[in-house]
């Protein structure tokens, strides 16, 4: 019979291999954020197993007393993976006295924008034209994305934690 329990547990360096293919198979080597290049395969990060096989993943990068995502995936959406990785990397952040999380997205992804805002995430800032800046890095972002909106600009949610 098969164990349906999603479990949640950090990357391990033995992980690393087949993350690496998954990442790249979704967003490539690098993601490129408010001008900065992050190769999510060298993060750290959380994985979702289920049935032992990965269900999802959430990358991220600490700097202070921010926890940024840098990126998130479930295999199968709309399953509960990605609302239980957000649950557990704000369960993480608290253990390290960080106190808010970051996240960002682009001006198409409105499935991404409905997600984080219904897990407390707010709307923090919009960089204009930061795509079209980020494909003289990555060529090859998309001109369009999510139905068939033009990718242009940056979208910053974050999440304050809280303590207790």
């Amino acid at each position: 019979m098969a164990d349906n329990t999603l479990r949640i547990k950090p990357v391990v360096n033995t992980d690393r291999p087949a993350l690496g293919r998954f990442i790249a198979s979704r967003w490539g080597a690098t993601v490129i954020v408010h001008g900065t290049v992050f190769r999510p395969a060298e993060l750290s990060g959380l994985v979702a197993v289920r049935d032992g096989r990965l269900a999802g993943l959430l990358t991220y990068d600490v700097s202070g007393d921010s926890l940024e995502i840098v990126s998130l995936d479930a295999v199968s959406p709309n399953g509960g993976v990605g609302s239980a990785l957000i649950t557990a990397i704000a369960d993480e952040a608290r253990k390290r006295q960080v106190h808010r999380l970051h996240v960002t997205t682009t001006n198409d992804n409105l499935d991404a924008l409905r997600f984080y805002q219904r897990r407390e995430f707010r709307l923090f800032a919009v960089r204009p034209g930061e795509v079209d800046e980020s494909r003289r890095l990555k060529p090859q972002i998309p001109e369009t994305g999510c139905y068939d909106i033009p990718i242009r600009d940056e979208i910053e949610l974050v999440r304050d934690l809280a303590f207790g």
